[in-house]
């Protein structure tokens, strides 16, 4: 009933159009009936509209709209009124074959016993794999018991099943199954992986690249990875947020902050290593902001997550 009630919905709204959005040259216009994101942008083929009328013009939900920009399906532009979706991207994605159901099939997201369903096995065994790293989750949600939900593009678990069916039946591998014996989970660190690249594709600055790096770290190893408290103080201001949390999520807010947090030392040593990297560019770039003189130092703002030891799948598989 629910899918049917979406489908009836969707086929409701209206198609969007120029007339709608705003046609390039003509400043000022709504971008969208009642529009809560304003006027489009002028500026001629560059002009663009908010996020609010850009979901409407595609037939996406706000969290699918959300998804289609994180996972690269609709492509934003930096503007005077921050980041928005040109027109020209809205043409491109509509024109796209098999729109606009090829693209809501691509952003359609399951949970374990949904997924398990569209690949045929039973819910431990997605489980079993996802913990061993075989997929990455696309997004998480703290349920009401406080633990951790996990979801997946179906599209990734499908890809998955086509290229390695022989782990969709018969035993475990006996490698895998010693380390999840071990308690070997990657499921939060491919999450973040996946997350920080999708953050890192939507910035050229150094320093919020940097700040990007710098986000999965804890208060202690960022103190130790940039010993300047001005440059910490810095990209803590940069730092963008890689979950929304709600203002009443505080009762939550330690499982999630566990969820972003890198825990595993050899983790912990690439972002280390990569934020260096940046920080080098950064620092080419321009040098941090400074206070006057005198002023008091920058607090920290973040507790450290403690880390794992080296797990056995690990060493199993050979990874480093």
């Amino acid at each position: 009933m629910a899918v049917r009630m979406d489908q009836e919905l969707r086929e409701s709204q209206v198609p969007w159009s120029l007339e709608w959005l705003g046609e390039p040259g003509v400043p000022g216009q709504a971008s969208g009936p009642e529009d809560p994101g304003g006027p489009a942008e002028p500026g001629g083929a560059g002009e663009s509209v908010g996020f609010g009328a850009a979901a409407r013009a595609l037939g996406l939900k706000a969290r699918e709209f959300e998804l289609a920009v994180q996972l690269g399906e609709v492509r934003t532009v930096t503007t005077g009124l921050g980041r928005r979706v040109a027109c020209e991207e809205l043409r491109r994605v509509t024109a796209a074959e098999g729109f606009p159901e090829a693209l809501i099939a691509r952003l359609r997201v399951v949970g374990t016993a949904e997924g398990a369903e569209l690949l045929g096995i039973s819910q431990g065994r997605l489980t079993r794999l996802a913990r061993g790293g075989f997929f990455a989750p696309v997004r998480f949600y703290v349920n009401r018991y406080r633990a951790v939900v996990w979801l997946y593009l179906a599209s990734e678990l499908t890809e998955f099943a086509i290229r390695q069916p022989e782990l969709l039946s018969g035993r475990t591998p006996p490698g895998l199954s010693a380390a999840l014996a071990a308690g070997e989970d990657w499921r939060a660190a491919k999450w973040r992986s996946r997350r920080i690249g999708q953050l890192l594709d939507q910035t050229e600055d150094p320093w919020e690249r940097a700040a990007v790096l710098a986000s999965v770290l804890g208060s202690v190893e960022l103190a130790s990875a940039v010993a300047d408290p001005y440059e910490r103080a810095h990209l803590r201001q940069l730092r963008p947020a890689l979950v929304r949390m709600r203002p009443e999520a505080g009762a939550v807010r330690d499982v999630i902050d566990a969820v972003v947090t890198a825990d595993d030392p050899r983790e912990i040593r690439r972002y280390r290593a990569a934020l260096a990297s940046s920080l080098g560019d950064a620092r080419r770039a321009r040098p941090t902001p400074r206070p006057d003189a005198g002023a008091e130092r920058p607090m920290e703002d973040r507790t450290r997550v403690r880390g794992r030891p080296r797990s056995l799948w690990q060493k199993l598989v050979g990874r480093r």
